[in-house]
C-alpha cells in the first residue's frame, strides 16, 4: 500500500519580496529627500564629466583661492579646486555607505537565521555578537585601521564589523518569532528541507526590517567615515572624502569656513536624506504602523 505524501502547507508571506516604491513619493518631505539623495548620487557617479579640475592636482601657488570662475567654491590648503573634491568625495562617502550596508545586511542575516532557528548555536554566536556591540563602534574602528593601514577596503571592514551584530540580532529576533508559527512548524513536520524553510518561511519575514536597518546602516557608516578622516584615523588624505575634506579645511576654519561648510553641507544632506527615506520604508513595510494609521 502507497504512502500518501502529505502536501507542504502554504506558507502565508507577511512581506513581499518586491516591495512597492510608492513610499518614496508619500510625502513632500520624502519626495524632496529622494530627489535629493538621486542628485546626490548622480553627482558621484558622473564626477570624472562634471569635475572642473583634477581633485589631486597641487598647485600651490592657488592655495586658498576665494570663489570665482575658474574655482567656483575656491581652493584648498594645497591649492586643489575645492568643488572638484567634493563631488569626488561623494563617491568614496556614498560607496562606504552603500558597501557597509550591503556587506553587514549580508553577513548579519546568515547569522541571524542561524542564530534564531537553532537554539544550540544561538547562545555562542549571541555571545560573540554581545562581545562586539560592548566595543564602542569607532575605538573598533580605529583600531582595526590602525593594525592594517588606512585604505578604502580596510575602513569598510572596519565599518561594517561593528554593524553586524546589531543586523544579526534583529533578524533573530524576527526568526524566533516566526519559527513557532504553525506554517512553520507545519513545514518540518511535512519534512522540507532546511533550505526550503530557511528561503521559503523564514527569510521573507526579513525583509522589511533589513530594508529599513540597512537605511540606518548605509547612513551611519557614511557619517562613522567622516569622523575617522577627521579624527585622522580614516582614509589617506589624498584620497578625497567629505570627511577628509573637512578634516583638512580645519586649519583654515577662521579665514575660510567654506572648506567645511560645503562638504558638511553635502554630508548632512546624504544623511538627513538617507534616514528619511529609511522611515517611510518603516512606515510603508510594517504592518503595525499601517494599523495605526487605518485606527486613526
Amino acid at each position: 500500500m502507497a504512502i500518501e505524501t502529505l502536501p507542504e502547507p502554504s506558507i502565508p508571506i507577511t512581506t513581499p519580496l518586491r516591495p512597492r516604491l510608492g513610499f518614496l513619493t508619500a510625502t513632500p518631505i520624502i519626495a524632496g529627500a529622494t530627489i535629493c539623495l538621486f542628485l546626490i548620487v548622480a553627482i558621484a557617479v558622473l564626477a570624472p564629466w562634471l569635475a572642473p579640475h583634477d581633485p589631486l592636482l597641487l598647485a600651490p601657488a592657488q592655495r586658498l583661492k576665494p570663489s570665482s570662475a575658474q574655482f567656483l567654491l575656491g581652493t584648498d590648503g594645497y591649492g586643489r579646486d575645492l568643488l572638484s573634491r567634493i563631488i569626488y568625495g561623494g563617491r568614496i562617502s556614498l560607496v562606504i555607505g552603500l558597501g557597509t550596508a550591503v556587506v553587514s545586511v549580508g553577513i548579519g542575516l546568515v547569522i541571524g537565521l542561524v542564530s534564531g532557528f537553532f537554539k544550540w548555536v544561538d547562545t555562542v554566536m549571541m555571545r560573540i555578537m554581545d562581545g562586539l556591540m560592548a566595543i564602542p563602534s569607532i575605538l573598533l574602528a580605529i583600531a582595526v585601521v590602525s593594525l592594517s593601514g588606512a585604505t578604502v577596503m580596510t575602513v569598510l571592514v572596519a565599518i561594517t564589523i561593528p554593524e553586524i551584530p546589531r543586523v544579526a540580532r534583529l533578524v533573530r529576533s524576527v526568526v524566533l518569532s516566526a519559527r513557532e508559527e504553525p506554517y512553520v512548524e507545519a513545514a518540518i513536520s511535512v519534512g522540507s528541507s532546511l533550505p526550503k524553510i530557511m528561503w521559503r518561511h523564514l527569510m521573507p519575514n526579513t525583509i522589511a526590517p533589513l530594508i529599513v536597518q540597512g537605511t540606518y546602516v548605509c547612513a551611519s557608516a557614511i557619517l562613522t567615515e567622516a569622523i575617522l578622516s577627521f579624527l585622522g584615523a580614516g582614509i589617506s588624505t589624498e584620497t578625497p572624502t567629505w570627511g577628509n575634506i573637512m578634516a583638512e579645511g580645519r586649519a583654515y576654519f577662521q579665514i575660510k569656513p567654506s572648506l567645511i561648510f560645503w562638504p558638511g553641507l553635502l554630508l548632512s544632506m546624504a544623511i538627513l536624506s538617507i534616514n528619511l527615506i529609511g522611515d517611510a520604508a518603516r512606515d510603508a513595510l510594517d504592518p503595525r504602523m499601517k494599523q495605526r494609521e487605518g485606527s486613526k
